[in-house]
């Protein structure tokens, strides 16, 4: 009897059914065991098995540098983009520079990931610090080209890997990555013309955006997780979520797709 999905395969498997053909798509490799699962190891496998399913023309570019890898010769993701791993990765090219024949101002690459510490109502990231910038309580990674995911990309996945209020803010710190500021028309005053978060993707739920409106919303709610829970876990009002659905299950075909072919090892999504 196949087991039901866990929570990693089915925001693997709803990712992948937003992907279409001859798309490009990109993910760095993050550090830290949730960040790299969130940010890398899910997307990877999002992308392979749009790839085995409805999009054969896809392209995934890892860390930029690696096209259209192949896990099958490893036991476990490299730990940063200068891992010696990478050298010998099976692929199907390699460059020695990024981005290549990839313009990102021509908006060549279609869709990217990102991940931060917090996210706020308008769809803002922040990677940079939590207080204060010139006093910060902690001081974080950086940007770590987020202002370019944010506004070059065709669109962007926002992965956070944990949800509590903390993460999830009326209005970040820093802002390192740009959502919808005064809605579509915000972006455009600010000379971007495309691009922006689609959605962003938690433990507990998906979040989607009303773009003209500049505003996140609630697209669906994970199974087991309840509405008082969702609105309690953010600190920011979510509204009405009396018809918001539950996340949507993988069918039979995509599980087993992604279990026998994507990722048999654990290698991509292993348990944390």
């Amino acid at each position: 009897m196949t087991a039901p999905a866990n929570l990693n395969e089915t925001l693997a498997v709803a990712l992948a059914r937003s992907f279409a053909d001859a798309e490009v798509g990109f993910t760095g490799l993050l550090t830290g065991a949730a960040a790299a699962l969130f940010g890398t190891g899910i997307p990877l496998a999002a992308m392979e098995l749009a790839k085995r399913m409805h999009a054969p023309n896809l392209t995934i570019l890892l860390a930029g540098c690696y096209h259209n890898p192949d896990f099958s010769e490893i036991d476990r993701l490299p730990d940063s983009e200068h891992s010696a791993m990478l050298r010998d990765l099976p692929c199907e090219s390699q460059m020695v520079d990024y981005p290549g024949q990839f313009v990102l101002k021509r908006g060549d690459v279609s869709f990217g990931f990102s991940s931060a510490v917090q996210v706020d109502r308008v769809g803002n990231i922040n990677s940079v610090c939590v207080g204060p910038h010139d006093r910060p309580k902690v001081r974080l990674v950086g940007p770590i080209l987020q202002p370019e995911h944010m506004t070059l990309f065709r669109r962007e996945y926002v992965m956070m890997p944990h949800h509590d209020r903390r993460n999830f803010v009326e209005k970040v710190d820093y802002v390192s990555g740009v959502g919808y500021p005064a809605g579509i028309e915000g972006r455009r005053k600010l000379g971007l013309d495309w691009g922006g978060p689609c959605m962003v993707v938690t433990p507990k739920c998906l979040f989607d955006f009303d773009r003209e409106a500049g505003r996140m919303k609630v697209r669906s709610i994970h199974r087991g997780v309840t509405r008082p829970e969702l609105q309690d876990a953010t600190g920011f009002d979510l509204g009405d979520l009396s018809s918001v659905p539950e996340t949507e299950a993988p069918t039979a075909e995509e599980l087993h797709i992604l279990r026998r072919d994507v990722d048999p090892r654990g290698v991509l999504m292993p348990t944390l």
